[in-house]
């Protein structure tokens, strides 16, 4: 089993790496729901860790409906991203009335050549995540999707993610859940849903807070606990 962490900094995400973590959500702007690093936050995180770092794709967070400018800035994001050496990158667009941008995505599928890609939380803000799913499953770019079930907490939403785990399963589309995972709820959680990603932001922090860095024993615990599940 795969565990994702958020970090937002240098210092976050090596903590992460020398913890156990399997890869890395590198992002800033937490507070606003996550946005793209610094170009020199990229290149020193991808610079100093072994593991996969992947990078947040997002200019602003006013939504996730992006104009053609918007959409030119990510494209060179990505390719920064590229150069840098980023493993991948997190990303997703929404029509105004909260569908699928394919045509967006399609601009972005084709900026990234090859970089490994995940569809973030902008799943869970769609009108119709069964739709959305069968709209996500034929890209083969796109690796999974993180998402929370449409609720606040992924811990809320079992009945939810199990739901898009089985209408995934005969494509490549992993279902990663993600947004209130715990060390103390992660084995009830996992104990009722079959996934090979998981991702944890506050969760694995001291005082569960952003404000606070990594909590090493927290990401160690959740390690230990997948082992048992394995």
């Amino acid at each position: 089993m795969v565990m994702e962490v958020i970090a937002i900094s240098l210092t976050d995400a090596k903590a992460a790496q020398e913890a156990g973590a399997d890869r890395i959500e590198l992002v800033t702007g937490i507070a606003e729901g996550g946005l793209t690093p610094s170009y020199a936050m990229i290149e020193h995180v991808c610079s100093k860790l072994n593991i996969p770092v992947n990078v947040m794709i997002r200019p602003h967070s006013q939504s996730f409906h992006y104009d053609r400018e918007d959409v030119k800035i990510m494209v060179t994001d990505i390719q920064v991203c590229k150069k840098l050496g980023a493993s991948g990158i997190v990303i997703g667009a929404l029509t105004e009335d909260r569908c699928i941008d394919q045509e967006t995505l399609n601009r972005l599928i084709e900026a990234s050549e090859g970089l490994d890609i995940t569809f973030h939380r902008a799943f869970d803000e769609v009108q119709d995540q069964w739709r959305a799913l069968d709209i996500l499953m034929p890209y083969k770019e796109i690796s999974r999707i993180l998402t929370s079930g449409g609720k606040s907490k992924a811990s809320a939403a079992i009945m939810e993610i199990q739901s898009l785990i089985q209408r995934s399963a005969d494509s490549h589309i992993e279902i990663m859940p993600g947004s209130g995972l715990t060390p103390d709820n992660f084995s009830s959680f996992i104990g009722q849903v079959n996934v090979s990603e998981v991702h944890f932001g506050s969760g694995v922090r001291h005082q569960s807070s952003f404000s606070n860095f990594i909590d090493l024993k927290k990401i160690q615990k959740v390690k230990e606990l997948m082992l048992s599940f394995s």
